[in-house]
């Protein structure tokens, strides 16, 4: 049987994967059970297992814009020390990373070949780690970019427009930013889809709904959905939402390499955000 090890197991994708993995042999640490920035810690926890899933990750982006290197020493180096510690133990690695390590300022889905190039600190420290997993593991390293998650178990986009609507008339959404609502469940089955592959070649994967779609989209689908009218949702533009981290205006990633693996790319973003309601991922306003 397969020992799985997941990290950042306490978040709202790392809660999904437990749920997934249930009845497997799996050792789950959250962040109070394992700083993944201690390298000692970090082998010592990965020794006899087999594949290790790595959900833990700075996640703030506009915080990072202030600390990048300590946005980095969470998203980049303690990637190398899981790394590394997968090299020594034999293990696979798979490296949860982001579409924001791309530009975003595509007008067609970015391959996974894409060049890459950060507009912001987060995007620059995920990068340095999947160029340790690259470097460090070419033949077990496994990285699965991922965007726009929305899940039961955290703070995301879906929750907050709920949120919202419970205690305002009309919201404001930006409507110039384009990407693929991914559900944290979904990618968390296929997480361990790919974990369990014994012929998924290493290398880059986008871990995204088929589709595309704006916040703006994201928002009416979603009040549509828990029975709201989506005429609440009012559409504008970034500039009414000036952060201290640049967004990427298009986010959108094709799914090529799926097939290397033997899968089909994830289901269209509406089919899965209806799937989240009806298992009540999200509950009616």
């Amino acid at each position: 049987m397969t020992r799985w090890l997941v990290t950042g197991a306490g978040g709202m994708l790392g809660r999904d994967l437990l749920d997934v993995l249930a009845g497997e042999q799996v050792t789950a640490l959250d962040r109070a059970a394992l700083d993944i920035t201690d390298a000692e810690a970090v082998r010592a926890a990965v020794a006899g297992h087999d594949v290790v899933v790595n959900c833990a990750a700075w996640t703030d982006v506009d915080g990072a814009e202030s600390a990048e290197d300590a946005a980095t020493a969470v998203n980049g180096t303690a990637v190398e020390h899981l790394a590394r510690a997968c090299a020594t133990a034999g293990a696979r690695l798979l490296q949860v990373s982001t579409d924001y390590v791309l530009p975003g300022d595509a007008s067609q889905p970015y391959a996974e070949s894409t060049a890459t190039g950060p507009v912001n600190a987060y995007g620059r420290s995920k990068l340095a780690g999947e160029r340790a997993v690259t470097r460090l593991l070419p033949e077990a390293g496994y990285i699965v970019r991922t965007a726009w998650l929305y899940g039961e178990h955290g703070r995301n986009f879906v929750a907050t427009m709920l949120a919202l609507a419970a205690r305002q008339e009309t919201v404001q959404v930006v409507d110039d930013q384009y990407g693929q609502p991914t559900w944290s469940y979904r990618l968390a089955l296929r997480l361990a889809e790919l974990g369990r592959s014994k012929a998924a070649p290493p290398g880059i994967y986008h871990g995204t709904a088929s589709g595309q779609a704006s916040w703006y989209e994201l928002a009416r689908a979603a009040f549509e959905l828990a029975g709201l009218d989506p005429e609440r949702v009012r559409p504008t533009d970034s500039s009414a939402f000036r952060r201290p981290a640049l967004r990427p205006n298009y986010s959108v990633l094709s799914h090529e390499r799926w097939s290397e693996a033997g899968l089909p790319p994830l289901p269209h973003w509406r089919d899965s955000l209806a799937e989240a309601f009806q298992r009540s991922a999200f509950s009616a306003v």
